[in-house]
């Protein structure tokens, strides 16, 4: 087995330096501009009857979107399928320096395919708990698990930056998500 030292993050970039480039901070005008445009995702998703979660991906400079994507169903979300066709689009190297933004907080399969498509920050307006919060116990469209993305992503070989839940977009995103889950409860 693997020593403990060999599992960290600075471990990893040594041994692949050209994998982690430097990534730009994202500021929070950048941040609300993404989490609006998820928010506009999300409402187009909602008027063709489905599950009110989206997700884009940003370039490199926080703020050009390369890719947006909706849920399509229980097990098709929007942030691995966005995920997914991001690294089958672009480099390793760049999707390191990109961010994907959610209007939910991923969910475990969400965040491990994030992990393994290298995107390196994850950036989600409302968080597990208000999702459970506003779906209501035993909801049959969202039988929401307890856990959160920081505990899938933190401790890892790659050192994935968390940003959320985003305080104030976290109300719009709950209050919004409500016209599609208050027909569910």
């Amino acid at each position: 087995m693997a020593s403990e030292a060999a599992l960290t993050p600075e471990a990893a970039r040594s041994i692949a330096p050209h994998l982690f480039p430097a990534r730009t901070p994202i500021t929070k005008a950048q941040i609300e501009a993404g989490i609006n445009v998820c928010l506009d995702i999300q409402r187009r998703a909602v008027t063709f009857g489905k599950r009110p979660f989206a997700a884009c991906l940003l370039g490199s400079d926080n703020e050009t979107v390369l890719l947006m994507h909706q849920s399509i169903d229980q097990v098709n979300h929007a942030e691995s399928s966005l995920a997914r066709l991001a690294y089958s689009h672009y480099s390793k190297a760049y999707l390191w320096q990109c961010t994907l933004v959610s209007t939910w907080e991923p969910c475990a399969m969400c965040s491990s395919t994030i992990y393994w498509a290298h995107i390196g920050r994850v950036v989600y307006a409302a968080s597990n708990e208000q999702l459970a919060q506003l779906t209501g116990p035993g909801n049959k469209e969202n039988f929401t698990m307890n856990w959160h993305t920081r505990d899938i992503l933190l401790g890892q070989q790659k050192d994935v930056e968390i940003i959320g839940p985003v305080e104030g977009m976290d109300k719009t995103v709950v209050e919004e998500s409500d016209v599609y889950w208050k027909t569910t409860r």
